[in-house]
């Protein structure tokens, strides 16, 4: 038996108090296997990016935000769908996350995307947006299988447990499969991205 530990970052697109994709994240990491910790990022105190204050250096939080992604093994991104895309608050953590200097966390990182919504598309249209955004930015996201969680506020208890049982069983296949993916990947973060 594998006795290393795998550490995983969970990142939220919501800072609503009761998010049902930070309940979603939760579960997933529940749901990974003994040897796996999730984490979760607080990115509620990130500031908007603006290429001045990255000029005079990165905010402590940012830095720590950063630091976090560098230390971690792989990420796990929990995000509803705002406007048929990401949120502003995901999209600005990654741009804080995607700056070169001295060299960029994501590169490389094994990562996989999970969403949940009230509708019943469960958030699809974040997870394509969101995909396309990491790749280009050299994270090694999962592709299948996916997890789209509609319905949602059905799906977990007024404590924040998920109770349903399909979701429990796709959100488990998933976690095996990033697993995999994660082991299959690790060690090659280590990339580089040369500066533009």
């Amino acid at each position: 038996m594998d006795a290393t530990v795998y550490n995983v970052l969970g990142i939220c697109g919501s800072l609503r108090k009761k998010s049902l994709n930070m309940l979603a994240l939760k579960a997933a990491g529940d749901l990974l296997p003994r040897n796996y910790r999730l984490a979760i990022a607080d990115i509620s105190d990130i500031p908007n990016f603006n290429p001045d204050v990255y000029d005079e250096g990165y905010p402590p939080n940012v830095l720590d935000f950063r630091q976090k992604i560098s230390d971690a093994d792989a990420l796990l991104f929990a995000s509803p769908e705002y406007n048929f895309t990401l949120t502003g608050v995901l999209k600005n953590a990654i741009d804080w996350a995607s700056r070169k200097t001295p060299v960029m966390p994501l590169a490389n990182k094994p990562a996989a995307i999970i969403s949940a919504s009230t509708g019943l598309l469960g958030g699809a249209r974040v997870q394509y947006d969101l995909r396309r955004i990491l790749s280009s930015l050299h994270v090694n996201v999962l592709v299948q299988p996916e997890v789209f969680i509609g319905n949602a506020q059905a799906k977990f208890t007024e404590d924040g447990q998920l109770v349903d049982e399909l979701t429990t069983r796709f959100l488990g296949e998933q976690m095996a499969a990033f697993a995999a993916w994660i082991e299959r990947w690790v060690g090659f973060h280590a990339y580089t991205v040369p500066k533009a």
